[in-house]
């Protein structure tokens, strides 16, 4: 049968038992039932369709199996209905008001009243509105507040959920926000291990009124490990995929993902994302702002000293991916050391964190600097390849070859920009998540790096 099917049945055309017992055997999983208020008159109509009484003993159970289809109702309760029938040849309702029920004790009077009352105080509690009404009688003297001052506050509460109530005052107030579920309020515990990373976005400007690309920045708690990707929007389609890539990048096994209270990383698909791999989600305190004090640090130090201010057109998301992948996470990790605090906790209980020369190093020092550091890497990962990528180059030649590509990449950038111009053509937007994905090959980056490195010489003047 179709979803949403009407069948009009006419019973009335069964007339003996065995066409009851066809019927029953052939409509094993059809729902067919009576109406509600039909259920009392259709069981008197086919018991003395049928002849209830005298039949035998099987043939009772068929026709007490067909009303029990039929009706819905429970086989011990429609015994009870054939059994009423039996004695009194009928089949009626016995539950109705009593005749002489109890009386009110509220009546509609102390009804309104109770809702001028809500009126003038705005729906005060029930306590605090039923000291208002004895107050009322007690103390001024208002004599039609006698019933309502010795009101109980359930039964208040009963008076505003009736009927009579509402027809005298309606309260409306606006929808009330609810708080989302998602990710743990507290400070990250790493308790010196790495994995518990910090992640913040930064937004590379607008321009005539058009968004530019976003950079997601995520730093490891103990190592400062860090990784910068950087997507069109971020929005599902495009911010999922960079979480997955940045995931996936860092060399140690991933425990747990801090982030502020931004809706781009505090939703149901990042949650989702972090619970099939059993990653540990958590979220900024309010009035805390240390919880993600290193990602909101770095985004300064690093993302915005080699991308500067200015904007950056969307359509180069995966340029500047390819960039960051390629060029800037290698120097950030393997090649700029960093400061690590020391905690001292003074002879008052006070923390206060120290940061000496000696405790100066790159991240992947940091991370070689753990006990049992090779118990945190990731399946297929050894710190014999992250020493001949750390090797590979002198912290200077990173340097280097960090403002080299970025040189390059605005050359090509001008070259390109300018033999577009003389073509006249223009350039279109991609699909959302083609530019995000990085390729390894060469790549090019924007113009707007330009006024990046201008900026410096300006300043260095």
């Amino acid at each position: 049968m179709m979803p949403g099917m009407v069948i009009d049945m006419d019973e009335v055309k069964l007339h003996t038992v065995a066409q009851v017992k066809a019927f029953l055997a052939g409509t094993p999983d059809l729902a067919l039932t009576v109406p509600k208020a039909e259920h009392y008159g259709f069981i008197e109509r086919v018991l003395k369709r049928f002849g209830y009484p005298p039949l035998s003993r099987p043939d009772k159970g068929v026709v007490l199996r067909y009303l029990v289809r039929m009706t819905g109702l429970s086989r011990q309760q429609v015994t009870r209905l054939v059994q009423r029938y039996r004695q009194h040849g009928r089949v009626v309702k016995r539950y109705r008001p009593p005749t002489h029920g109890f009386p009110r004790r509220f009546d509609a009077t102390d009804t309104a009243l109770l809702a001028e009352m809500d009126a003038l105080h705005s729906t005060l509690s029930g306590p605090a509105t039923k000291k208002l009404m004895e107050r009322a009688f007690l103390v001024f003297g208002e004599a039609r507040f006698a019933r309502l001052a010795g009101i109980s506050v359930s039964h208040l509460y009963n008076l505003r959920g009736g009927k009579a109530y509402r027809d005298t005052r309606r309260h409306w107030t606006k929808t009330r926000p609810t708080g989302i579920p998602i990710g743990q309020r507290r400070a990250p515990q790493p308790k010196g291990a790495p994995g518990y990373i910090r992640i913040d976005s930064v937004h590379q400007g607008d321009q005539d009124g058009k968004k530019g690309v976003y950079h997601i920045n995520a730093v490891d708690g103990v190592t400062q490990f860090q990784l910068v990707a950087t997507c069109e929007k971020i929005s599902e389609a495009y911010l999922l995929p960079v979480i997955r890539q940045l995931l996936e990048e860092f060399p140690f096994v991933i425990l747990g993902f801090h982030a502020d209270n931004g809706s781009e990383y505090v939703n149901y698909q990042v949650a989702t994302l972090l619970e099939k791999l059993r990653i540990e989600f958590t979220k900024s305190r309010p009035r805390h702002a240390n919880d993600n004090a290193l990602a909101e640090s770095k985004n300064g130090a690093v993302v915005r000293k080699h991308l500067g201010y200015a904007h950056i057109p969307q359509q180069y998301a995966g340029r500047v991916n390819v960039f960051c992948a390629e060029v800037l996470n290698p120097y950030v990790n393997f090649h700029r050391p960093c400061f690590f605090p020391e905690t001292i906790t003074d002879e008052k209980g006070k923390e206060r964190k120290r940061y000496r020369y000696a405790q100066m190093m790159t991240p992947y020092d940091k991370l070689r600097s753990l006990p049992e550091a090779a118990g945190y890497l990731k399946p297929g990962v050894t710190f014999t390849c992250l020493d001949a990528t750390a090797s590979r180059m002198s912290d200077n030649e990173a340097a280097t070859a960090l403002n080299t590509a970025r040189r390059q990449a605005i050359a090509r950038e001008r070259t390109t920009h300018a033999r577009r111009t003389k073509q006249g053509t223009n350039q279109t937007e991609t699909e959302p998540g083609t530019e995000t994905q990085i390729h390894r090959s060469s790549f090019r980056l924007i113009p707007v790096l330009e006024n990046t490195l201008f900026q410096r010489k300006k300043l260095r003047r």
